[in-house]
């Protein structure tokens, strides 16, 4: 079947969705964090470094991971101040970086619980301190403590698998009980270097329909317009206030998604996100949110019922592959998301 390609959505959809500003989520988990990182795991041993980034390298791949400084370095110039997470990613099939060189990828982002009042800071993990963690010479790890607003202390850890795929997992402790919808909103940002194609494709179907699932190719009209595809199914309501200003979160496209991977294509290179099913993670999309011509393909995951105190968790991979075929790219793909549980 050929993909289907989200170009418009009709007046009375969207009408729908903003006058409701309820969503679901399927398949709710509380994904309590498995003591990977150095947050919960105090037997993890790490160096810290006197710099604002760490360069990775393993199989054809090589990233640099960067915290929240300002960076003006050769391959990096003009980095912004605020974008942690990974600000190069390249190939020797591809030395040119698939993220914007200003900002980056895997960019943790946005902290909420859906209301307009509680989003003191619309881009809290970009605002306050992050630790660089060394562990080894292919896994660093960005701890933030305790955000001002927020209070959520959390760890992401960038692990180079031996064939250049990213695992990455991210580890979190709420400190404090002050989330008004009863969750916790978190959500990840990566924005794309000018690729040919600002779509994204992904295996799905009409949203809480039984229709047999196809691939999508997803490509959103504007900003904050059929920006966001859930997993398939549905389970409790999840409130967003109707003047909520960060539009990817709860404006939902027509599609849900049931495969738990997704990719997009750049200058003849596919990067493709898995994620494991229980983490019930939510797709997202911007066809400019890395500036003009730079897409932003991202995703959200939320903590329903958190408790303070506990620790919660979530772990994905992303494959940077030379891309010939969809066949191609799911063989390439298929022991990662196997090993994540997906298919």
């Amino acid at each position: 079947m050929a993909p289907f390609v989200i170009e418009h959505t009709s007046t009375k959809y969207l009408l729908l969705c903003f006058l409701t500003c309820v969503f679901t989520l399927s398949g709710m988990q509380h994904s309590p964090a498995v003591g990977t990182t150095s947050l919960t795991n105090k037997s993890v041993r790490y160096a810290l470094t006197d710099k604002p980034y760490v360069k990775l390298k393993r199989g054809n791949v090589s990233v640099t991971v960067v915290d929240n400084s300002a960076i003006d370095l050769p391959d990096l110039p003009g980095h912004r101040a605020g974008y942690n997470g990974i600000a190069s990613l390249t190939h020797t099939n591809q030395p040119r970086n698939v993220f914007v060189p200003a900002i980056a990828g895997l960019n943790f982002e946005h902290i909420h619980d859906g209301t307009k009042a509680g989003l003191i800071e619309k881009f809290e993990p970009r605002k306050f301190p992050i630790q660089i963690r060394k562990i080894n010479d292919h896994t660093v790890e960005l701890y933030q403590p305790p955000t001002g607003n927020w209070k959520l202390e959390s760890c992401g850890r960038y692990c180079l698998l031996e064939d250049g795929t990213i695992e990455y997992t991210f580890e979190c402790i709420p400190r404090q009980a002050k989330y008004t919808r009863g969750y916790i909103g978190l959500f990840w940002a990566s924005y794309i270097n000018k690729p040919e194609d600002k779509a994204i494709h992904f295996k799905g179907r009409n949203r809480l329909t039984d229709e047999t699932p196809r691939w999508i190719k997803a490509i959103s009209p504007k900003h904050g317009i059929a920006s966001t595809h859930p997993p398939t199914g549905t389970l409790s309501p999840v409130q967003v206030d109707p003047d909520f200003p960060l539009t990817l979160v709860g404006n939902l496209s027509p599609h849900e998604h049931n495969d738990f991977w997704y990719y997009g294509l750049s200058h003849d290179m596919a990067l493709a996100f898995m994620f494991r099913p229980q983490d019930n993670i939510w797709f997202a999309q911007s066809p400019s949110g890395g500036g003009n011509g730079n897409p932003a393909w991202d995703f959200q995951w939320f903590i329903e019922d958190a408790e303070v105190g506990k620790a919660y968790g979530f772990t994905m991979r992303m494959a940077y592959v030379p891309f010939t075929s969809q066949s191609q790219l799911i063989r390439t793909t298929e022991s990662h998301r196997t090993a994540l549980g997906s298919r």
